[in-house]
């Protein structure tokens, strides 16, 4: 008879809603508690090893630092348990809140107990990343809205960082009614406030029509900032405009990216009201068109491509590797020897690019000055000799690379333009190559053909190293700390050794700047000739299938590595016993300069001056640099000076040569202008002279030989007279 005098307990439901509702919160408090096991109990490594818990530890290490994210692998969480990372990939929006949810209690259970004045718990962001393929920005379609989406590409802009709010307080503006804590959705959807006031109060007016503004100190606001991907330029179809497509992160993905990084994103494929337009058209088309964009949840950025330095990702072992490398005693020459390996010769430009990449020491002078570190180079000579090859190779390896062309840059997109926003009307400024390349090198090709004017923007930019602005109510001064590398031909196309001067077509304002000009000739050597049609053949041969780098070169990424290494822990100064050399030979340069001058009875448009001397400081500094020590001895400055004499100086003593031996004077240079004016007169256009009787008589004239034949030569060179009949005969064509 147990149980006779139980009554039974009778009770009416009237607190909870629907059923239906009901079961929505359960799963979702169970999928809660699968994702809170996940993060507690997913270890890593084996028993016997011994494992640890991965999230848990990660949570707490960010949370001690006050880093408040944690960054989840969907492998991991697939591993775990299937349908979760499932649910992930379908319904990102819903789930990833609940992982966020998940992860704050974790972190409350491992950070406890936490020490006064922190005891409120903050939220933890997390973010996915995945290893799976990528797609495509192009392949997006409507099937994949509201997915989790990985896509690789360029952040071409990003907007400064702004302020969204996640809880909002609004309040009537009659009743002074108010309600707070409403929850706004993530991403760039936004708020409709309610139409009408709900507050019945006796003896009061109803409240009019959209009663409600926001209170803006009682809203909770996270950072938000708005970047535009675009694809990239490799997955571009042939023919076709690269397309953009609008991210949004938030919270700790801010600020992780700038403009010319490559990327791949993680996000949620989502849509947002497309702005409609000022006129409101009467028939509502646009009524159900969206527009679509990304609401990221985890950012990797690629490091391979240029725009990104490397200094903040070396490991102990790699310093130790590259401490070793650094400590070999003909590094310099490995170095040189790594630069553009594919391009045969060259040597003593590869040396000076060499020291351009590392360059010598900034230095800040007591008075607030500074002195540039950076090395400036010029290339001027014939096509084909692979200047624009190096250009490109310098850019892939330096660690911040920007390659422009002349003709097709202007002074604006070199140093800086002054735009005004769209949205705001207001001006803003953008920098252009000189500032992105900050802490890197510019590579200018056809640097003779851009216009004068925009070619004396970049003067400040570079012995100054600031870039100056006063525009539309604008006035900055902007940092470009970087090394210019510019490649030109000569006025004629070819060097002309008759011409000696007239090839280079620059101020000498701008000539001294540069702390190297190579002359690159293009000469005729056959045995020189065999060996580059060898070199080049091997290459053609052998492209894809030479995989492995030649011995004694280093590969690219690590001479990347340690590039930026070097540039990062090193400023060498120079020694004593180096700058008593250093100003003995630089006098002797001046003086010897000087006296040519003299000899040749014209200025020479590349100046020897105190920045010369600087130049060589430099120089020598950044042999310093490679092997890592602190002071440039007397050995670099040696070989400083060797570069300098091979570079600049020749370029300033080729100038005034006209090429040949002894014509340097302005008398031979008379002398064969006078003989050409008799030879013109001496047989007309179409008509032919055998060329034995014309020496002979120039020859009884008193005229030397040599210079006959010279001013021959050169009207042949011109096309003004051909050899006919076995090269007996001279014909005049114009």
């Amino acid at each position: 008879m147990s149980g006779f005098d139980d009554p039974g307990i009778y009770y009416s439901d009237s607190f909870g809603g629907d059923a239906s509702v009901d079961e929505g919160q359960v799963r979702k408090s169970q999928l809660q508690k699968r994702f809170k096991e996940f993060l507690r109990q997913y270890r890593v490594g084996t028993d016997r090893t011994g494992f640890t818990f991965k999230y848990r530890d990660e949570l707490k290490r960010h949370y001690n630092l006050s880093q408040y994210w944690v960054e989840v692998e969907m492998e991991d969480l697939a591993s775990f348990d299937e349908d979760l990372a499932d649910y992930l990939y379908k319904q990102p929006a819903e789930h990833l809140q609940l992982l966020e949810e998940a992860a704050k209690e974790v972190a409350d259970e491992v950070t406890r107990p936490r020490p006064s004045g922190e005891e409120t718990l903050q939220d933890i962001q997390v973010m996915l990343r995945s290893d799976a393929n990528a797609a495509n920005i192009r392949s997006l379609k409507s099937d994949q809205m509201s997915h989790l989406v990985k896509i690789p590409g360029i952040v071409i802009a990003a907007t400064p960082v702004r302020a969204k709010a996640t809880r909002i307080a609004i309040q009537c503006r009659s009743c002074r009614n108010t309600i707070s804590n409403i929850a706004v959705r993530p991403g760039l959807e936004g708020y409709a406030l309610p139409r009408k006031c709900n507050t019945e109060q006796a003896g009061r007016p109803k409240c009019p029509l959209d009663p409600y503004f926001i209170m803006p100190d009682k809203c909770k606001c996270v950072d938000f900032q708005v970047l535009k991907l675009q694809e990239s330029p490799d997955a571009v179809p042939h023919g076709e405009m690269p397309r953009h497509l609008q991210l949004y992160c938030d919270r700790y993905l801010c600020d992780k990216v700038v403009p010319g990084n490559r990327v791949t994103i993680m996000g949620i494929y989502s849509i947002k009201k497309s702005t409609q337009s000022k006129s409101r058209s009467r028939d509502n088309v646009g009524v159900g068109i969206r527009s679509a964009y990304i609401r990221v949840v985890g950012i990797q950025v690629d490091m391979e491509g240029s725009g990104h330095s490397f200094a903040g990702s070396v490991t102990p072992q790699e310093e130790e590797e590259l401490r070793r490398l650094a400590a070999m005693p003909n590094i310099y020459e490995t170095i040189a020897k790594s630069i553009a390996p594919s391009i045969y010769g060259s040597t003593d430009i590869k040396k000076a690019i060499a020291c351009l990449l590392f360059g010598g020491s900034r230095k800040r002078l007591p008075d607030g000055l500074t002195r540039r570190g950076d090395i400036n180079l010029l290339m001027l000579g014939d096509p084909g000799t692979a200047k624009s090859q190096l250009l490109k190779f310098v850019e892939k390896c330096s660690p911040i690379g920007v390659y422009t062309s002349g003709k097709g840059s202007s002074a604006a997109g070199l140093t800086a333009s002054v735009i005004r926003d769209p949205s705001s009307r207001s001006f803003f400024m953008e920098g252009g190559a000189m500032v992105l390349a900050d802490g890197g090198v510019v590579c200018i090709d056809e640097f003779d053909k851009m216009r004068e004017d925009d070619r004396v923007a970049i003067h400040e930019a570079m012995e100054q190293q600031t870039i100056s602005i006063a525009k539309a109510g604008i006035t900055t001064t902007l940092n470009s700390r970087c090394s210019v590398l510019a490649a030109a031909n000569s006025v004629f196309g070819r060097w002309d050794e008759t011409k000696g001067e007239e090839n280079i077509d620059f101020m000498p304002t701008i000539l001294s700047r540069f702390d190297m000009i190579f002359i690159v000739k293009d000469e005729h050597n056959e045995e020189r000739d065999m060996t580059l049609a060898k070199h080049v053949m091997s290459l053609h041969v052998s492209a894809l299938t030479q995989t492995q780098a030649v011995e004694g070169e280093i590969e690219l990424n690590k001479l990347k590595k340690l590039i930026s290494f070097c540039r990062t822990k090193c400023g060498p100064r120079l020694s004593a016993a180096a700058a008593e050399k250093l100003k003995n030979r630089y006098v002797l340069m001046r003086s010897g300069t000087r006296q040519h001058e003299q000899e040749s009875d014209r200025r020479s448009s590349i100046p020897i001056t105190v920045r010369q001397l600087e130049a060589v400081v430099r120089i020598a500094e950044s042999l310093g640099k490679m092997k890592l020590q602190p002071f440039a001895t007397e050995a670099d400055v040696e070989e400083a000076l060797r570069l300098f004499q091979v570079s600049t100086l020749d370029a300033a003593m080729s100038g005034s040569l006209s090429g040949a031996e002894g014509f340097t004077t302005q008398e031979d240079q008379e002398m064969l202008s006078r003989i050409e004016k008799q030879l013109k007169r001496r047989f007309a256009i179409g008509s032919q002279v055998s060329e034995h009787s014309i020496v002979q008589d120039f020859m009884r004239q008193k005229y030397p030989e040599h210079a006959i034949y010279k001013v021959l030569q050169l009207m042949m060179r011109r096309g003004e007279i051909q050899h006919r009949m076995q090269r007996k005969v001279l014909y005049r064509i114009k």
